[in-house]
């Protein structure tokens, strides 16, 4: 960034562009980024302020969500041709610091705009970490195969995720055949993600949470699987892509557990997603497997760069391979391993209990403080 203030235009509207760059122009250096591959153009910037701009035949929500997911502690005003109140509400939950409505609220935007760089400013010299709402990170745990862990790791991190911060904390189980999640997480509710359907065009914060149902021991949110194949071809890409979105608008982490077999739900949901856990063990077997998937990845435009992770499971002394030998065959970074711990995880599974129950919990089995050492280094 050139000065010390840029401020970022996005969106495409001609006149609010001009009535804007016409008043400050002499103070500030504008950069425009167009809602045209929004998320690719702000991997080239550091944007802290920006302007979101009414733009015709775009989600004004779905534009404040993509600046916050990249940089969730951006001060953003958005600025409209027409009141709004429904989106105003909408955008004051996402965190937009202001809203103006041009011409009426135009002699004011000088003001706001330097009220906002003095609260940049301010916010530079502290160095607090704060959850942004609308910042909303997608987590997605895959594997190409089966018996792996993943659901159980999946939920089990989500959880420990909730107890080990203040955050907003979703699951989403899109094993939309068989489910998992209400086995590992001991719950259980009538609704579904299918409940969801009939709302899906209009789907917000309140529907959301309508379906979902709460983990007792973390209060995590969680979204069940309709457990039913029929039901299941109901669910389909737009589907997937409504609800991600909604729910990024919504809660910090959005944590995804994923079926082996690619379909197009699979799919929306990888590309969809922040952060790809590939789930593996150290066996000769498993390496194949993700040599299959990298193919897979690469045939469907599946971006891996800086995104997909492995977790390594099943962590022991009588492992085929080590990790540095899975280091030698592959370039993925290692975000964590986890030790085999039959014992510990037999027991909860059958008494259909979480791995674990409390924030501060003393005795923890081995794969527990695995996830919760994962976690911690995430969140510091």
């Amino acid at each position: 960034m050139s000065r010390t203030h840029d401020i970022f235009l996005i969106g495409n509207n001609e006149t609010l562009e001009q009535a804007i760059t016409d008043q400050l122009k002499e103070e500030f250096q504008f950069t425009h980024l167009s809602s045209q591959n929004l998320s690719y153009e702000l991997k080239k910037h550091v944007v802290e302020l920006a302007v979101v701009l009414n733009t015709d035949n775009e989600s004004s929500s779905d534009l404040i969500q993509t600046v916050l997911s990249e940089f969730p502690k951006a001060f953003i005003l958005y600025i409209d041709n027409e009141s709004d109140f429904d989106l105003l509400r909408e955008i004051t939950r996402l965190g937009v610091s202001d809203y103006l409505v041009f011409p009426e609220e135009e002699s004011v935007f000088r003001e706001r705009i330097h009220m906002l760089s003095e609260r940049l400013q301010s916010s530079r010299d502290r160095s607090t970490e704060n959850f942004r709402r609308g910042g909303g990170k997608i987590f997605s745990f895959y594997s190409g195969q089966g018996g792996t862990g993943k659901s159980l790791i999946g939920s089990s991190f989500a959880q420990a995720l909730k107890l080990e911060s203040t955050a907003n904390v979703l699951f989403i189980d899109l094993n939309t055949q068989y489910g998992g999640a209400e086995t590992y997480l001991n719950v259980s509710s009538n609704r579904s993600l299918i409940d969801l359907l009939p709302v899906i065009q209009e789907i917000n914060e309140h529907h959301i949470r309508n379906i979902a149902t709460s983990e007792s021991y973390s209060n995590l949110d969680v979204l069940i699987s309709p457990r039913d194949a029929e039901l299941a071809e109901k669910i389909g890409e737009d589907f997937v892509v409504r609800l991600l979105r909604a729910c990024k608008r919504n809660y910090d982490f959005i944590i995804v557990d994923l079926p082996t077999w690619m379909e197009e739900r699979t799919y929306t949901a990888l590309s969809e997603s922040d952060r790809i856990f590939y789930m593996i063990s150290l066996d000769t077997a498993a390496l194949r497997i993700l040599k299959n998937v990298e193919d897979l990845f690469k045939q469907l435009a599946i971006n891996t760069d800086e995104k997909l992770e492995l977790v390594i499971n099943f962590s022991g002394r009588e492992n085929e391979l080590t990790k540095k030998d899975l280091e030698r065959f592959v370039t993925y970074p290692v975000a964590a391993k986890l030790r085999r711990d039959i014992k510990g995880v037999q027991a909860a599974v059958n008494q259909g209990a979480p791995l674990r129950k409390e924030a501060k919990e003393k005795k923890l089995t081995p794969v527990s403080k695995d996830i919760q050492g994962w976690v911690r280094s995430m969140l510091k």
